[in-house]
């Protein structure tokens, strides 16, 4: 095994076990126990059922596009269930989950009515380039690990913010919370907004026959503004329970509570480290420079996911 596989090795089993102590927090600390535990036993069922077993009949990954997003319809409810639904940021941060999964688990159906994932998406096709720097030795194996880590972000990382909603004794609505909210309306509304430019772009292009990269709307000023709204969505729900942190703490500090601290900052990170490098844009681009002849003046001028001023050579790190 080359430095390179080592290298990919270690970042993804650091990833994993700062999730699994994330997950040991959650499951130790008695205000978060048994909506911790229900959670995860849902999420592998969930991802059992309708990611890992068909991954494992057909060779594709696709299907985590169905398993992954409802889990989050699945977060949501949850909340509802072990929170005190009488409390107005638990009921915010449940109908957000529901919302964020329902619009994407929806749109993975379709694809899979209309027959898309009847092979593998780009996303993860590039999953199985990263493979050669760092693999188990097996494709069913690389498969049914991928899929896992999408099903442990959603009963660590991205768990985070209900379970902080589930936590809180009827906690109310204060000034930052009610920004939190107003912050993810209006980037729900604007990452919907990038989605039906590029659907009727896409659309126009086949009509004409051509293939050319969408800059138009909000894809003038990002080229992924629709994987920027869906990070700045997650930062809401940071946000929104940030406060629950404050009551939390002035009660008394222990290990479990600090670790769901620090959690919580990883949902952004985490959803920031998706969105860029994981199954988001970079996967994506790989495939659009090699697909469509103007794409590279396109990354030119274009911020990569921080929306910017367009004709300004970008960093890629913006």
């Amino acid at each position: 095994m080359n430095s390179s596989n080592v290298g990919g090795l270690v970042r993804r089993e650091a990833a994993v076990l700062s999730s699994l102590l994330v997950l040991v927090a959650s499951v130790v600390w008695s205000e978060t126990q048994a909506f911790a535990l229900t959670n995860l036993v849902v999420q592998l069922a969930l991802f059992a059922v309708v990611a890992i077993i068909p991954a494992l009949v057909t060779l594709r990954m696709s299907y985590v596009d169905i398993a992954w997003p409802f889990g989050l319809v699945a977060l949501g409810v949850l909340t509802l269930v072990f929170g005190d639904s009488s409390s107005r940021p638990v009921m915010a941060v449940a109908v957000i989950y529901v919302i964020m999964g329902a619009r994407m688990g929806i749109g993975g159906l379709v694809l899979l009515i209309q027959g898309e994932l009847d092979k593998e998406l780009p996303r993860y096709r590039y999953q199985r380039l990263r493979w050669r720097r760092a693999s188990f030795g097996s494709e069913r194996a690389d498969l049914t690990a991928e899929i896992l880590v999408q099903a442990l972000s959603n009963v660590t990382f991205l768990a985070i913010p209900a379970a902080l909603a589930v936590a809180s004794d009827r906690a109310g609505l204060g000034i930052v919370s009610a920004i939190g909210i107003v912050l993810w309306s209006l980037s729900w509304a604007l990452e919907s907004t990038a989605d039906v430019q590029k659907h009727r772009f896409v659309s126009q292009s086949k009509r004409l026959g051509v293939k050319r990269s969408c800059n138009v709307g909000l894809w003038r000023y990002s080229r992924h503004p629709n994987y920027f709204f869906q990070w700045m969505q997650w930062n809401s729900l940071v946000l929104i329970t940030a406060p629950l942190v404050t009551n939390l703490f002035s009660e008394s500090m222990t290990l479990p509570k600090l670790a769901i601290f620090v959690g919580l900052l990883g949902t952004s990170a985490t959803m920031y480290y998706c969105l860029v490098y994981y199954t988001g844009a970079v996967p994506a681009e790989h495939y659009s420079v090699l697909s469509r002849p103007d794409y590279a003046s396109y990354q030119a001028r274009t911020n990569r996911f921080f929306p910017g001023i367009p004709g300004r050579r970008p960093k890629e790190n913006r």
